[in-house]
């Protein structure tokens, strides 16, 4: 069964995720807070920072990074792409 959201990210009413898809207070707050289409988003824009910072996330320094990327994306100032990043032509 789904639930709605207000989306901190979107700003507006919208799907929430099935389940809480991060563990402890962090994993909460999104499951309350952050609809499917913003997890969405995070997944892409964490892919990017995995590749351009090029960190493995079974490191604790890697995993502690995006983490505060994470809370930065959807409950803070917004988390930048790094400036070497060029987006791919399409």
């Amino acid at each position: 069964m789904s639930h709605t959201v207000h989306c901190v990210k979107l700003g507006k009413e919208a799907e929430g995720l099935s389940y809480s898809v991060y563990p402890g207070d962090l994993g909460r707050r999104i499951y309350e807070n952050v609809s499917k289409e913003a997890w969405q988003m995070w997944l892409k824009h964490q892919t990017i920072l995995i590749n351009e910072h090029r960190l493995s996330p079974i490191e604790p320094r890697a995993r502690k990074f995006l983490e505060q990327e994470m809370e930065k994306f959807f409950f803070g100032e917004g988390s930048v792409l790094p400036e070497q990043f060029v987006a791919p032509n399409k």
